[in-house]
């Protein structure tokens, strides 16, 4: 049976290719969401991508995760930074979660440096781009036994 993989983007995710382009580059968000579909289809998973710029449709997802998914790829956006019930969230999902970002947080303005997903998440790959996905998805690979 093919693994199941969800690729949850949080707020202004939408937006990659009209917005910040010196950071996001000028890809569109559709654009690379095909590629990260094809990516985790070259894999054998199966592969959902949402996105929202709400809190709580993201926290549904996560919770809807729990039993349909083998592993999750999150980029969670400005929430990664704040949002403590995003991380309760995925702290009461028992499934491997990817904190991913295009940008290297690390790089950007101090506020960005902190994750408070970072504790319950497997790892972090920030920096690449649309690679950090591709990344990511390799990540999952090797966490969902």
């Amino acid at each position: 049976m093919k693994k199941r993989v969800l690729v949850l983007l949080g707020p202004n995710l939408n937006m990659v290719g009209i917005r910040e382009k010196g950071v996001y580059g000028d890809e569109s968000a559709e654009s690379i969401e095909e590629q990260i579909r094809a990516k985790a289809e070259s894999m054998g998973y199966v592969c959902d991508i949402f996105q929202s710029n709400w809190e709580g449709a993201l926290i549904d997802k996560i919770h809807e995760a729990r039993e349909r998914y083998d592993g999750v790829v999150l980029n969670a956006g400005a929430l990664t930074h704040y949002s403590y019930s995003l991380r309760d969230a995925i702290a009461s999902v028992k499934i491997p979660f990817v904190e991913t970002h295009m940008s290297n947080i690390h790089a950007r303005e101090e506020f960005r440096h902190t994750s408070v997903i970072a504790p319950v998440c497997a790892g972090q790959i920030s920096g690449f781009g649309k690679v950090s996905y591709f990344l990511a998805l390799e990540a999952l690979q090797s966490l969902m036994k």
